[in-house]
């Protein structure tokens, strides 16, 4: 937290422009020959049609279909890609490269990212390069350079708000990050951190790993193991293509009609939070951060799932929540409850299943 409160922060990705630093994510450089069939071999979608200057947000499954992972890979030319992950995944890859003509360097010390995130992050960025970029479509790439150093440019980002990331040599970091502020000081440019980043990702209707779900790497029981479209990235699932980790399986589990439980988007009443209130003489009262504690949750008096992430949405003045729960529950506008809690008091909450993403301006994708 960079102010003496992280709504600043989260003011700022939602109503100007914010710099959020993203170097701690795991970064790879895959190249050769068989890159792209590694790639392929991999992750859940179809890596043949990723294209130069291309970036996909896509999950990777062990041998069960069950998520080991989540990020992005982005195509820098005919034979090297970029992959983020949030855990180290530089093992699982190598198992993967059997048989193939292909290098793993893990880049992570070496490339720093910075994310530009808000409305006016492509003022800033046009500010600092000089140049226009209107014509960079979204989950595209275009190198660029500010103040005579080297910039990768890609139009992602962790805020479901318009935005791009920008990684550059470990070592000119500080000095990227110096020229994105005096370009942006006419704009209203602030830095960010996690717990505001929180906020806007939950807006976003984006998943965390260890939040949202575990790795199946860190799963101890098989409760804590989720497929893709356990986590609402079943369009992310090509089942059409060659072999891929954890394809059987998935297939398997289409065959048998899906899994048993789905992730779901979630309105928590504010009425029912102000009766809880009430009932203890006390106004309401919720946290601004995110909440990642599991809470359970209900309908006809029996547990059908668990709260995963929650949260206060400054921008669309709700309460809302990710939830998995089981399939039958999670058709959208059914009604379930949420556990809540007052001075120890627990009690429960009226919620709605809604659509994802909370929050989706078009300005994302402009």
């Amino acid at each position: 937290m960079y102010a003496d409160f992280h709504d600043i922060e989260y003011n700022a990705i939602r109503e100007a422009v914010a710099v959020i630093d993203v170097s701690p994510l795991f970064k790879y450089l895959v190249s050769g020959p068989d890159a792209m069939r590694l790639v392929d071999r991999v992750v859940t979608r179809d890596a043949t049609r990723l294209r130069v200057d291309q970036v996909i947000y896509t999950p990777w499954c062990d041998e069960r279909g069950k998520v080991i992972d989540d990020g992005t890979i982005t195509r820098l030319d005919s034979t090297s890609y970029r992959w983020t992950a949030a855990d180290p995944s530089y093992r699982w890859f190598e198992l993967n490269a059997t048989g193939l003509d292909v290098t793993i360097e893990d880049v992570t010390e070496r490339i720093a990212a910075l994310a530009l995130q808000g409305p006016k992050s492509r003022d800033v960025l046009e500010a600092a390069t000089d140049e226009s970029w209107a014509d960079v479509r979204y989950f595209r790439r275009r190198p660029t350079k500010i103040r005579g150093v080297e910039v990768d440019v890609t139009r992602t980002g962790y805020t479901g708000d318009l935005g791009y990331e920008l990684w550059v040599e470990a070592e000119h970091a500080v000095e990227l990050w110096d020229a994105l502020f005096a370009a942006g000081e006419a704009f209203g440019i602030r830095p960010a951190g996690i717990q505001a980043l929180d906020v806007a990702r939950l807006e976003a209707g984006l998943i965390l790993i260890e939040a949202d779900y575990t790795s199946a790497r860190h799963a101890v029981i098989p409760e804590q193991e989720f497929s893709p479209y356990e986590l609402g990235l079943g369009r992310l699932v090509d089942l059409s293509k060659g072999a891929f980790a954890g394809k059987r399986a998935l297939q398997e589990e289409q065959k048998a009609g899906g899994p048993a439980r789905r992730l779901v988007g979630l309105e928590i009443d504010w009425s029912g939070i102000e009766s809880m209130f009430a009932a203890q003489e006390l106004p309401p009262a919720v946290s601004p951060t995110v909440s990642r504690v599991p809470v359970p949750l209900y309908a006809g008096g029996q547990q059908v799932g668990r709260v995963t992430s929650s949260a206060w949405a400054p921008t669309l003045k709700k309460m809302i929540a990710l939830g998995s729960v089981s399939a039958p529950q999670a058709r959208i506008g059914n009604r379930l409850s949420v556990e809540w809690t007052v001075e120890a008091r627990r009690g429960k909450v009226g919620a709605t299943v809604v659509e994802l993403p909370f929050f989706d301006p078009p300005r994302k994708r402009a």
